[in-house]
């Protein structure tokens, strides 16, 4: 079955081709497959390594030392992030296909406005039929904002998508039974049901020693994913025709079913959290929420407590009860000036539109009547 919304993630050992230098060879040939799908209408995002190793290669060419300092390491980043960002730009305007570049910190993904923002953004670029370049912002990165490794941003990235498949290309065929390496006699897992601790203890090391994960990271990667409703396949991204293969649900690598459903997963996670407010709507409103509907401003008769645009409130029926909790597009005072007005207003009332909606059907858990509060 073919996927909708898809995440790669490149590792620098496959960027590089096992050199000190980016293969523009490989890059174009992974460009290739990827502009395939996006042909096929599939939603692609990209979240690439190499940056430092590009500034490697930049600086290499100039015979000047390079230390290994963090300082070092985050202006390697620096320079070689426009080296990177030029050569996914060449090998895709080589099939008249745009990209766009994004830049992204643990940060932006943990608090819920940088989250949700991060989400449109990433949404709209999609809508406009760009292919999303994704990398760390290592140059500005610290210990306390980084995610670390972009195995790991990958998986936050497919969270926030909601894509159904995160596809991991490394140099390595998937996950064996033992370390191929040390032993010959090692056989691939072609599925992992669910992560326990017999697969945990199968995580090697790198081989290249080019990028900064292991076999760990990316099988943290997994653990995130997975309990997210998004299915992983970790595979060789030498392998041709790797990425269509994937996505196509033709065997290949390592693929890790779902813990639960993309949705049950974003259900849990919303249901978890406190409200930080609530809105009460008029009876239409209710049902439209009830039926599976987003809530639209003009439904909404109050505005109860003080919340910011991305934290998750309350729907309350006219007698008070909760109907379903979710996501709001819009912060307290700005959900007071919309309440009751038509979509088609918002623009005019605030001079700016997140969203025609209030919160989104996809943001939103709509509670059993028999076990609402």
């Amino acid at each position: 079955m073919m996927v909708s919304r898809l995440v790669i993630k490149v590792g620098t050992s496959t960027l590089t081709d096992g050199t000190a230098r980016l293969s523009r060879r490989r890059m174009l040939e992974l460009a290739q497959q990827i502009v395939k799908l996006h042909e096929e209408r599939v939603e692609v995002v990209l979240v690439t390594s190499g940056a430092i190793a590009a500034g490697r290669e930049r600086f290499g060419k100039m015979h000047r030392p390079i230390s290994k300092s963090v300082p070092v390491k985050q202006m390697l980043a620096a320079v070689g992030q426009t080296h990177l960002m030029l050569a996914w730009e060449q090998v895709f305007d080589m099939f008249d296909v745009m990209v766009g570049q994004v830049l992204l910190t643990r940060a932006d993904l943990s608090d819920r406005r940088r989250y949700l923002n991060a989400r449109d953004t990433l949404s709209t670029i999609l809508a406009h039929q760009t292919i999303p370049v994704i990398n760390e912002n290592d140059a500005v990165g610290t210990d306390e904002i980084r995610v670390g490794d972009n195995d790991n941003l990958s998986a936050l990235v497919a969270n926030v998508l909601r894509a159904d498949m995160l596809i991991i290309l490394t140099d390595q065929d998937g996950l064996f039974t033992a370390d191929p390496r040390a032993h010959p006699e090692a056989t691939l897992v072609s599925e992992v049901p669910a992560l326990d601790d017999s697969i945990w203890a199968l995580a090697g090391a790198s081989r290249s020693g080019l990028g900064t994960g292991g076999m760990t990271t990316k099988l943290q990667a997994v653990d995130l994913a997975t309990r997210s409703g998004i299915t992983v396949v970790i595979a060789n991204g030498t392998k041709p025709g790797v990425i269509s293969d994937a996505a196509h649900g033709i065997s290949v690598g390592t693929r890790f079913l779902p813990v639960v459903t993309n949705m049950e997963g974003r259900k849990r996670w919303i249901l978890a959290e406190r409200t930080s407010g609530s809105v009460i709507v008029d009876n239409g409103a209710a049902q439209a929420v009830l039926d599976g509907k987003s809530l639209l401003p003009v439904g909404v008769r109050n505005v109860i407590d003080d919340f910011d645009r991305g934290e998750i409130i309350a729907v309350c029926d006219i007698t008070g009860r909760d109907i379903a909790h979710g996501i709001t597009r819009y912060g307290s005072s700005d959900a007071r000036r919309i309440a009751g007005r038509k979509s088609s207003e918002i623009e005019s009332i605030l001079g700016f539109e997140y969203a025609a909606m209030l919160i989104h059907t996809d943001d939103m858990v709509v509670l059993h009547p028999a076990t609402a509060l």
